[in-house]
């Protein structure tokens, strides 16, 4: 995403490139640890230091990087601390968000859900496709649209990036295949229409990426392993 180089709109340019760097981030452009060059953005983008420097410091605010003195603004490493209230804060919020879900899902829904799982399964042979963690994106995305609670889908995309960056790490753990069939349990949930089935499933789902995340080995597994919700 290029940010609007002719825009008059303060505020718009600087959500573009808060959108950027975030970019970036997600796609491994920028790494945790890296330092965020102001000149080589406005050499890159066209625009002047300012909203680049505006768009940093809403990025610091959202503790998506750190101001270090004498080194400059660096994309924030993740903490096991950060780990583990990222996975138990979805695990609340998804948690609802499905068990509304099921009382307000339709036949149509499901047979949307249904076919789209089905091109996500076939994306399994593909080889041009490496990963399929949008494709899980979407699915959690559609449960928090069809809760119906707009301060639930609010707050999940307030804290969609943090998802983003624990996912793209936790890929070295899934293969496709597993990524398939991790999700079918979240359809079959809400055509059984049991709210509280659907809930216990949905933790336990957040739980089992937790844990295999404890597992990648990025932290000390002891610090890690305490932190038990299930």
């Amino acid at each position: 995403m290029e940010p609007r180089r002719h825009s008059t709109d303060n505020q718009s340019l600087r959500a573009d490139i808060v959108s950027l760097i975030k970019s970036k981030i997600i796609s491994g452009d920028l790494n945790p640890g890296d330092r965020i060059v102001e000149s080589q953005l406005v050499r890159e983008l066209g625009i002047s230091q300012t909203p680049i420097r505006e768009a940093i410091h809403q990025l610091v605010g959202e503790q998506v990087v750190d101001v270090v003195p004498n080194r400059g603004a660096l994309v924030r490493s993740l903490s096991a601390k950060d780990v583990f209230e990222i996975y138990s804060y979805r695990a609340v919020l998804e948690g609802m968000a499905i068990r509304l879900a099921v009382q307000n899902v339709t036949i149509k829904d499901i047979k949307h859900l249904e076919q789209f799982y089905g091109e996500m399964k076939a994306k399994i042979t593909d080889d041009s496709i490496e990963l399929l963690s949008q494709d899980s994106s979407y699915i959690h995305h559609y449960i928090y649209k069809l809760s119906m609670h707009s301060i639930l889908l609010s707050m999940y995309e307030f804290i969609s990036f943090r998802i983003q960056l624990v996912n793209r790490i936790l890929q070295r753990k899934y293969t496709k295949a597993q990524e398939v069939a991790e999700h079918l349990e979240l359809i079959e949930v809400l055509k059984n229409g049991d709210p509280d089935e659907a809930e216990k499933v949905m933790r336990e789902h957040i739980y089992r990426s937790y844990r295999n995340f404890v597992d990648i080995g990025m932290f000390d597994q002891n610090e890690l392993a305490q932190n038990h919700w299930i």
